[in-house]
């Protein structure tokens, strides 16, 4: 009983490790040709989180999308976008699993951007402002978001509407970025402060108040 339980295991295992390698999305797959643009060795592992709007996104060459990441561009399949692309990742990007990039407007993520696990980026949030009315029904506003390249988001960051983020920037895990952060800096916290910054010569430590 027990050594057909373990056969009966390890090839459920071997089935599975095939057949997500098999159903991961690539740039001549049904579903990859949905994109905008889907470059050359990209991959969008499965099993794939929500995938809305492809045709607004666009993917470099060499970049991973790890499992369960919900790519969207908008809200519901087949919406009609005001830009094109609304999502737009650059080369050599892995994208960590469980994370989401939600896109209404602009979001430009640049070459060789490194997220860990559950991050979240989106460029749009609800108004608030009319008490009257519940906040998930007041209309909602967008700013542009852009990632610099070569930067590294820490697992569970959040960036938000807006954030500017530029080249060589690493992002702490859990921290909360909105706003201009400039090039070659650590930032952390909620909302994100720099803490390291590098002044031409050496990486200076900026301590949190």
């Amino acid at each position: 009983m027990a050594a057909g339980r373990r056969l009966a295991g390890e090839a459920i295992r071997f089935g599975y490790k095939h057949a997500t390698r098999l159903a991961a999305i690539g740039p001549d797959s049904s579903l990859g040709s949905r994109f905008g643009n889907f470059g050359a060795g990209s991959v969008v592992a499965f099993p794939h989180g929500a995938l809305y709007g492809e045709r607004y996104i666009h993917i470099g060459s060499g970049t991973l999308i790890a499992s369960h990441v919900t790519l969207s561009a908008g809200m519901v399949p087949g919406q009609d976008m005001p830009t094109d692309p609304v999502i737009k990742i650059g080369n050599n990007c892995v994208v960590g699993r469980g994370s989401a990039i939600v896109g209404h407007y602009n979001i430009e993520i640049g070459d060789h951007v490194y997220t860990g696990m559950n991050v979240y980026i989106t460029d749009q949030n609800h108004g608030y402002e009319n008490l009257d009315e519940p906040i998930g029904r007041q209309t909602p506003t967008e700013q542009p978001v852009r990632i610099g390249e070569h930067s590294w988001i820490g697992s569970g960051a959040i960036i938000l509407p807006g954030a500017d983020i530029g080249n060589h920037v690493v992002v702490a895990a859990n921290a909360v970025v909105r706003g201009h952060i400039a090039d070659r800096c650590v930032v952390a916290g909620v909302p994100a402060r720099v803490v390291r910054q590098y002044d031409g010569e050496t990486w200076q430590t900026h301590p949190l108040p």
